[in-house]
């Protein structure tokens, strides 16, 4: 198929309707990705107060962790994109049918392929938890592998939801699959909660099974909740196993590179499980609970600005327009900086208020509490450099240089491995080492990235970018003085106020808090601060 011209190109990339509409997707997703995040942290907290945050949740999370690492590494990674794009593509170049052809050969081959995985993981369940829960004993170890081989029909579920969510997306159906996540929230919360229950009212270890099944009916769920939309596309599903086809091929071929590079994240999320295994009994609770609350504002910031930002990359890689690339991408990282800095110094400096109000209930303690906020603290060190990442990362792909994020992600797995041995073990950090080790992990994988990407750019706009942290460093400055007056006065008689004192208490501290570093950034002229304001600013002007 021939090449348009550059300029059709830009002025299709151009064109208003298009534009409106992908803002709108965008906005559809957004709204939808942020309450699937809510409901997974009322999902944690509902579980954190029936069960406490100790050793019953340490075994469902690390049970859980084998089926949930699948998914990320193949469903919800390598496989949706490698299919999106391919299916995309037989839409575009040929008809509605081949596409569809190609989705049952996939479809069909998801089947088999995850259907197999599900009973090699329910049989070797009990040899799986002991990698990844390898301090866990006794009836701990064999609950652990009973709960696991539970819950592995998960990862043919989602897997097929994903392949689901991938053909409404190439349709421009994008309401039901963002909200399917949200199906499996509702699902594991609501059923969950009712069998574990009906199984131990008190909310035991054999409640846990409860669990284990809740989180079976809410991957069923995510999946169901996608199929009327598909059927009235005309899809009819059925059996292909025909897998000698090149889009099967292409497909494939897509998916291993993606693979090897998400592994890397996935190693060493399984390395952290394992040695928080060996630590005390919650501490495997404690660093999800506190990854999980670091990850809103990676969710809501981070992966935001590296969505909008990608298409720019490319479209200016394209069009062989360097310095715009360089410009584009400079400007992502200082805005990933300006949204950030101030989201890292506030949950350092009010982890343990944000951990209590959320999570001292029930049979949570405040010991456990204190616990959590520790880990909290010590994740928020690599908050910016994660944000910054998720803009960095893809620039790589951007500019065909996709083999060096994954052997810089390589680089992290021994760096991860290290250092968890030497604060856990050797230090006796416990917990709070791993929480350290990751924070550090990633800012080191930032700045090689950082250091290789200018290179290859040939400059970044360091200056530029020099100047913008130093502006963000004093309105930091602001927002931790207004941290402190409020942990000195407002939040000074915390442990005897209620919970609505306690929360009006914290979103004034927050609010306050953040509008002394975004004035302050005003104030000193820092240029992102002008955009952001710019786009409230039009907006507002849109609605009026």
């Amino acid at each position: 198929m021939p090449t348009p011209p550059a300029e059709n190109r830009e002025a299709s990339a151009l064109n208003p309707d298009a534009k409106r509409s992908t803002t709108r997707a965008a906005g559809v997703v957004g709204i939808a990705v942020m309450c699937s995040r809510v409901l997974g942290l009322a999902r944690e907290m509902i579980f954190n107060s029936l069960f406490g945050a100790g050793a019953n949740l340490d075994m469902f999370i690390t049970a859980f962790r084998a089926p949930n690492l699948l998914r990320d590494l193949f469903a919800e990674g390598a496989l949706s994109t490698a299919f999106v794009t391919t299916f995309s593509k037989k839409i575009a170049t040929e008809d509605d049918g081949a596409a569809w052809r190609l989705a049952n050969k996939i479809g069909t081959l998801t089947l088999v392929v995850m259907s197999a995985l599900t009973l090699l993981g329910v049989v070797f369940s009990r040899p799986l938890i002991g990698v990844l829960g390898s301090g866990f004993h006794g009836d701990e170890a064999r609950t652990t592998a009973a709960l696991t081989a539970i819950m592995f029909p998960f990862i043919l579920m989602v897997s097929l939801a994903a392949l689901v969510m991938g053909m409404l997306n190439a349709k421009h159906v994008f309401g039901w699959p963002a909200m399917a996540s949200t199906f499996f929230n509702i699902g594991s919360i609501v059923g969950g909660v009712a069998i574990g229950w009906w199984l131990d009212p008190h909310f035991g270890t054999r409640a846990l099974f409860g669990l284990a099944v809740g989180t079976l009916l809410g991957g069923f769920l995510q999946l169901v909740v996608q199929i009327p939309p598909l059927f009235r596309l005309g899809f009819g599903p059925r059996l292909d196993f025909h897998w000698r086809d090149a889009g099967v091929n292409t497909v494939l071929r897509l998916m291993a590179p993606a693979v090897i590079a998400a592994s890397a994240v996935q190693v060493n999320v399984m390395v952290n499980t394992s040695f928080a295994s060996h630590c005390a009994r919650g501490s495997v609770t404690w660093l999800n609970n506190a990854f999980r609350l670091m990850q809103l504002p990676l969710g809501i910031f981070g992966v935001a600005i590296g969505t909008v930002t990608l298409p720019l990359l490319a479209k200016s890689i394209a069009l062989g327009q360097h310095d715009d690339f360089r410009s584009t991408l400079a400007r992502g990282m200082r805005l990933a900086f300006l949204l950030t800095v101030p989201a890292t110094i506030g949950l350092v400096l009010l982890a343990r208020p944000i951990m209590s109000l959320l999570y001292e209930h029930g049979n949570v303690t405040a010991d456990q509490v204190t616990q959590m906020a520790a880990a909290l603290q010590l994740y928020a060190i690599g908050l910016v450099a994660y944000s910054a990442m998720k803009v960095l990362a893809p620039a790589f792909y951007a500019i065909d240089k996709r083999q060096t994020p994954m052997l810089v992600s390589f680089l992290a797995i021994g760096t991860n491995l290290l250092l968890n041995w030497w604060f856990t073990f050797h230090l006796g950090w416990g917990h709070r080492g791993l929480a350290l080790s990751t924070g550090l992990v990633a800012t080191i994988n930032f700045l090689l990235l950082y250091a290789l990407m200018r290179r290859h750019a040939r400059g970044l706009e360091t200056r530029l970018m020099g100047v913008a942290l130093g502006k963000i460093a004093v309105a930091g400055i602001a927002l931790a003085l207004v941290c402190w007056a409020a942990d000195v006065w407002l939040l000074a008689a915390w442990t005897r106020m209620s919970f609505a004192a306690r929360l009006a208490a914290l979103l004034a501290t927050i609010a306050s808090a953040g509008g002394a570093f975004f004035a302050t950034a005003w104030l000193l002229k820092l240029d992102e601060m002008r955009e952001v304001a710019g786009i409230f600013r039009r907006r507002l002007a849109r609605k009026k």
